[in-house]
Formats: structure tokens, sequence, C-alpha cells
């Protein structure tokens, strides 16, 4: 038996998946984890990184050995998928030289502001070229020491290969990509060159970021180092070979099969983002809208909002808490499953309820900081159903206001958007409210809650086994889902009328959230 693991490290949890010849997965593992706040920058540390790849990878052998009742199998493939952007910066002894700055971080506005102008093209803040720039522009001390810069999945992958090389996808927010040559932008490299060189950065910048490859590209096999770091048991050995390194927008194409134009998807989780596949190019630039590419290299337009469900995660764990002190310990599934339900029973516009999710800042609506808020007048009917539409509303109220820009302003048009992520896990309501706040039918496969450890999985695969002339496209469309269960749901005229009122109400919050941003500043760490 063929088997091949993909292995994602989200934002709070880092997921191992191994499937089968049949491209089903037969066992998962996953490790728990979260940013931390550390002198203004959200971080994870990369010891924590390696201790929760060896748990997540424990975790699968022992559910496989559980499940299955045999030896773990060999593994003839793997991939290394990872959240996108943020600056990982190295020293000539792989030293790291500041600690990571993830994609979390809204502190690179002026850098982002100034490349954007200089490209003609939307650079945003947490983007890798933007936090280097920053850093260039701050003159920090650690720019004349800069060996490489890398993302996440970059980095992992070399420590378990020794390839500095990155896949198109997630390369594609480091850097802008020239879709023509399937590389960073040629014109674009040069003139960051000279203007970094002008600010006393004497580095150029192809000699410091990894090697651009496309998907089914070869990229390296597991060493025998890393395979010890991967999993010390020695379960996984030494000789597996590995796809290109990809982000999680990637991923999340392929494990909804949205790598064709004009197919799009939705991933909601602790980020939500939406991802269009375009036939041709935006008719201008959209400071709301990144440019980045399929695992391929087509040209996507993606909508990306840094806040969707950690307000509405934390809500759930305060009921679970009050549950427990009731003497009740539903489980995670119950309890979500009970509460995410109520909504779909609320009031259509969710009763005059409100509320701001943001934990950290938000670009697309201009916040570099964040502060979660719940509002209500006194009139407004406030019911548990109404409460929990509420969070799930304002999970999805910033996603909205951007895919607007692309539907009204540019005529995008989509059949449906395939759905994947914590948050269509719940079965039906996250994707029966996602339905009416987008008004576009939105689809979940069967495999929706696997995610992007499944898609880099996919793409191990694909490496292994793809035809001469085979594309991408063909492999998923003709080989993986064609037997698969996609589950789709119309917006009904009502929910799409109820989320417009409530997106009103939330743009009149902004507002609020702009003060509590300035005035909530330094509430709770006096003394």
């Amino acid at each position: 038996m063929r088997t091949y693991l993909g292995i994602e490290l989200g934002s709070t949890r880092i997921k191992a998946v191994l499937i089968d010849e049949s491209y089903a997965p037969i066992a998962s593992g996953e490790f728990g984890w979260e940013n931390q706040f550390e002198n203004g920058v959200w971080t994870y540390s990369l010891d924590e990184v390696w201790r929760g790849l060896q748990a997540s990878v424990a975790d699968l052998i022992g559910n496989y050995q559980t499940t299955h009742q045999t030896p773990f199998p060999t593994v003839s493939g793997m991939g290394i998928s990872a959240m996108m952007h943020g600056y990982l910066v190295f020293g000539k002894a792989g030293n790291q030289l500041v600690p990571f700055r993830t994609w979390r971080n809204t502190i690179t506005e002026q850098a982002a502001t100034e490349l954007t102008d200089l490209f003609g093209f939307n650079i945003p803040q947490r983007w890798s070229i933007a936090h280097l720039y920053h850093a260039v522009l701050g003159g920090e001390a650690h720019i004349g020491e800069i060996d490489f810069v890398t993302t996440l999945a970059g980095y992992v992958h070399e420590q378990l290969t020794g390839q500095r090389v990155i896949g198109i996808g997630d390369a594609s927010g480091i850097f802008p990509i020239d879709s023509t040559t399937n590389d960073y932008h040629d014109n674009m490299v040069a003139q960051f060159d000279t203007r970094s060189a002008r600010h006393g950065a004497a580095f150029k910048l192809r000699n410091v970021l990894p090697k651009v490859l496309n998907a089914g590209d070869p990229a390296g096999t597991l060493t025998a180092d890393g395979a010890k770091l991967l999993d010390p048991t020695g379960t996984l050995t030494a000789g597996i070979p590995l796809c290109p390194p990809e982000g999680d927008a990637g991923t999340g194409m392929v494990a909804t099969n949205s790598v064709a134009a004009r197919t799009g998807n939705v991933s909601a989780g602790t980020s939500v983002f939406a991802m269009l596949v375009l036939e041709k190019a935006l008719s201008k630039l959209y400071p709301e809208i990144d440019m980045v590419t399929t695992p391929t290299g087509k040209p996507v337009a993606m909508v990306h909002c840094n806040n969707c469900t950690s307000d509405l995660d934390a809500w759930v764990r305060l009921f679970g808490e009050a549950m427990g002190a009731l003497g009740m310990n539903p489980s995670a599934t119950e309890l979500y499953g009970a509460l995410y339900g109520a909504a779909l029973t609320g009031d259509k516009d969710s009763g005059g309820l409100v509320a701001c999710n943001y934990l950290s800042g938000e670009h697309l609506t201009g916040f570099h900081e964040g502060r979660p808020l719940f509002a209500r007048t006194p009139d407004s009917a406030f019911t548990l159903p109404n409460f929990m539409r509420t969070l799930l509303f304002s999970a999805m109220a910033t996603l909205k206001i951007g895919m607007d820009i692309l539907v009204d302003g540019e005529g995008v048009t989509l059949e449906k958007m395939l759905g994947h992520g914590g948050l269509f896990k719940t079965p039906v309501v996250g994707q029966t409210l996602m339905a009416g706040a987008l008004n576009i039918p939105v689809a979940v496969m069967e495999s929706a809650g696997e995610g992007g450890a499944w898609g880099i999985a996919l793409l191990a695969s694909y490496a292994v086994q793809k035809g001469a002339d085979e594309t991408l496209e063909a492999f998923l469309a003709d080989r993986v889902f064609s037997g698969y269960t996609v589950t789709s749901i119309q917006p009904d005229p009502a929910d799409v009328v109820g989320f417009a009122s409530y997106l009103t109400r939330y743009r009149a919050l902004l507002e609020v959230e702009r003060a509590a941003v300035t005035y909530l500043t330094n509430y709770g760490k006096e003394g």
C-alpha cells in the first residue's frame, strides 16, 4: 500500500494526515498551540515548532496503529505546509536573527506602502518582503547578518531535506510572482535591491530568498537528521521524497479542488480568506486585495482577513466553563454543535446585536490593533441564538467587505465557493450562514475538516505519481475528486437580507472599535 503524509502548521494546531492510494485520510494526529504576543510582536518559538511537529506525528502514528492494529506503513511521499507570510530570518550559521514575526503582525505599514508605490503592485503588511523592508527601514542590527529569509513551511522543509526551496503559492506571499516565468518578478527584484541599498542594505534579494518550485517538482528527500527531528522514535526513516513546501492558501485550494480558473474557495479558521482563480488580471490595484498564485502559478485574487474564529472560540470556551461549573462536561463536538446549531434559530439579522471580532489588527479595514467588542441597544433581542448568530456573523463580516470589491468593483462571478477549515467542521451551520453572507452558494466536501494537511498530502502524492504531461488540475479532477460527495447550500434570500442589515451595524461598530483601540491600549496593564 502506498501512503502519503501531509503536515500543516496552522495558527492553532499542527496537523498530520496520512492518506492511502484512494487519497482518503486513513489516520491523523495533531498538536494544539497558540501564538504569543511578546514585545509587541505576534510570534511562535521554533522550539515549539519542533515540539508540535513531533507530537502531531507521534499522535498520527499512535492513532494509525490503534485503529488498524498493524505497524505504521512505509510512507511513499510527504509534504510540509504552514501559514503563509511573516518573517523568519537566519544568519550564515543557521542561527535565528530575530523572533518569528507572523502574518498576524500589522507593524509594517510604511514598508508595505512604499513597496506598493514602488512596484505598482499591492504589497500587504503581512508579506515577508514587507517585513524585510520594514527591518531595512528601521536599520535593525540583524540586516547586515542576513543569510536567508523564508516562511515557516520553507524553514521546516529545509531542516528536513537540506533544500532551500519554496512552492510557488507560498512564494507568492513572500514576493510578487511573474506568472509568465513562475518566478519572482525580475523587474521588482531589481527595484527592491536598488531601493534597499539606499538604506544601507548590502544583500541581494535573490541570494537570500528560497528557490521557487512548481507543484510536482522534486524538492529533496527526508534526510537522516530530518527524520530524527520529525520522529525521534525512528518510525519515519530517511529517503522519503518531499513535494515543494506550500502555504495554507495553496493547500486550501488543492483540498477544495479550486485550482482551475473561475473556481474559488473560502478557508475559515483563526483567519479567513477567500481565493478566486482569475481568468484575467484585475483592472487596477486594490490595496485590500492580494494577488497570489495557485500551486502551479495561476493568478489568484485573495481577500485575507486576520480575524475570524478566535473571538468566537473564546466565547465557546466560556460557555464550556459555565457548563463545567454545573457539573456538565460536553465534548468539543457537542459544545460547538449545540451553540452553532442555536444560531440557525436566531433572528435573521441577529436581533439587533453586533460584535467586532478583532483580536489583532485588520489591514482590510485599517486597524493596527484589535479589541474584541460586543454591543447591543436596550431594545435588542438578547437571546442565545441571536448571540451565537452575531458571533458567527462577526467572523464573516470583514470578508464580505473585501468580497464586495471583487464582485461589485470587478464583476467577478463564481458558481459556488468551496468551504473548508474549522468553521465548517460543524455541519450545515457555518455553510448556511456563509452562503447568506456572501450571497453565493457554499459547498463543502466530506473532507472539509481535514483542510490543508490533506491538501499537502495530495500535493505529495501528485509529485510522486503524476504522469509526464498530467496537470495538477487534471490529477485532482480525474483521480482525487471524481468520487467525492459535495454538499452545496444555496443562499436563503432572508439570510442575505438579514446579514446585510447586520453588516450595516458592523460598519458602524468599527468606529467604536477605533475608539476602543485608542482608549483601551493600556487597560489592565498598570500596577
